[in-house]
């Protein structure tokens, strides 16, 4: 009875026709692809990538939805680190579907996590700090927590990005490099979230008047155990939900690539312009939330957003797509251009400045949104 009423609380009516519509919308673009892979009309073209845009974004809400519901059963870090995994495993299962398929897909890995790396560190968390800035006089984060996301992301985008380009071969790691970064790359992740969901997991919760951890601060370390017992059902439900109107998010995002490739085309637009499209798609959720949590004044949980979905979707891609290539003898290109090394290290450097400050302020969102303007422009360059 329990179980029955705690999936009729979260399966509400709305939440079900976001779930209905992301997988008709997913469905019946699967059962069109014999007429859609024609040549289509310009009119047609865009109104099918119009379509797919406004089913994701009405499933995105719901997505929202049930991770604040689960953020604040959960709290931080726990709450948030459910929707930036959902989001960051499919992507990495995404991009391994396209490296197991035809054809030559060696910087897919490369152009989907540089793209997703400069909009989460420059557009989401710029605007999240604008908004939040401009509303709130007083955005405080936990400094330990924010210093071990940018830790971890100065290694991780060099180790990516960087530094295949010095010790690799036409910007891949060798064979005999591979299995080392692998390794390396999955036990330093692993020790993170050991970490963070473990001994170290008030340094991700919300500045209080108190020192993190402080038994006056009104935070539990073992609370996570007693809320999963006392709540199991709903926390089950809701990321059941969270899940499967997630799928078709990116799903949808996958298989409108082609269309909005076509669409660039005929547009003369650079087609690098669609793998910051999709990722913009593919974290539209995380985006929404992070803005939504600024609003609010949660800074930390800003963080943990946008920080914890960079952090995963380095940490996990990485070594998968290293695996992949092992497993099946293909060059995997990881070495970024001079110019988007440039512009990563600006950002890295940006956000180093911004969150050491004693408060964030709207002034550092202006300069976050700066830098994503200055990688648009080499998108078109």
């Amino acid at each position: 009875m329990l179980r029955t009423s705690s999936l009729r609380s979260v399966l509400t009516p709305t939440a079900a026709a976001r779930i209905v519509l992301g997988w008709v919308a997913f469905l019946a673009l699967t059962l069109a692809e014999p007429v859609l892979g024609g040549h289509l009309s310009t009119f047609v073209l865009f109104a099918v990538l119009a379509a797919i845009v406004a089913v994701i974004i009405v499933c995105a809400f719901g997505v929202v939805t049930e991770a604040e519901h689960l953020a604040r059963r959960l709290g931080d870090p726990y709450g948030t680190l459910v929707l930036t995994l959902s989001i960051v495993l499919i992507e990495a299962i995404l991009i391994s579907a396209v490296m197991l398929g035809p054809g030559d897909h060696a910087t897919v890995a490369r152009d989907s996590v540089m793209a997703a790396t400069m909009i989460v560190l420059t557009l989401v968390v710029g605007a999240a700090l604008l908004i939040g800035g401009l509303r709130h006089s007083d955005l405080r984060v936990n400094p330990t927590g924010i210093s071990a996301y940018l830790s971890m992301l100065v290694v991780l985008v060099a180790v990516a990005f960087a530094f295949p380009a010095v010790i690799g071969t036409d910007g891949a790691y060798t064979r005999g490099q591979e299995v080392p970064i692998l390794v390396l790359t999955v036990v330093l992740y692993g020790f993170f979230l050991y970490r963070q969901t473990g001994a170290q997991s008030a340094d991700f919760q919300e500045v209080t008047g108190t020192e993190p951890g402080d038994p006056t601060d009104g935070s539990e370390q073992s609370g996570i155990g007693a809320v999963l017992r006392e709540h199991r059902a709903e926390i089950v439900a809701r990321i059941m939900v969270l899940l499967v109107t997630v799928v078709p998010i990116v799903l949808l995002s996958h298989d409108m690539a082609t269309f909005l490739d076509d669409g660039l085309d005929r547009l003369g637009a650079p087609l690098a312009l669609s793998g910051v499209l999709i990722a913009l798609i593919v974290f539209l959720p995380e985006g929404i939330t992070t803005v939504r949590a600024a609003w609010t004044g949660e800074t930390q949980r800003v963080s943990n957003l946008a920080h914890g979905a960079l952090v995963s979707c380095v940490g996990l891609t990485l070594p998968v797509v290293l695996a992949i290539g092992l497993l099946t003898d293909q060059t995997v290109i990881l070495a970024e251009s001079p110019a988007n090394l440039l512009l990563l290290g600006v950002s890295l450097l940006l956000s180093l400045t911004t969150f050491s400050a004693r408060r964030v302020t709207a002034i550092h969102g202006a300069a976050h949104l700066f830098v994503f303007i200055l990688y648009g422009i080499s998108v078109f360059s």
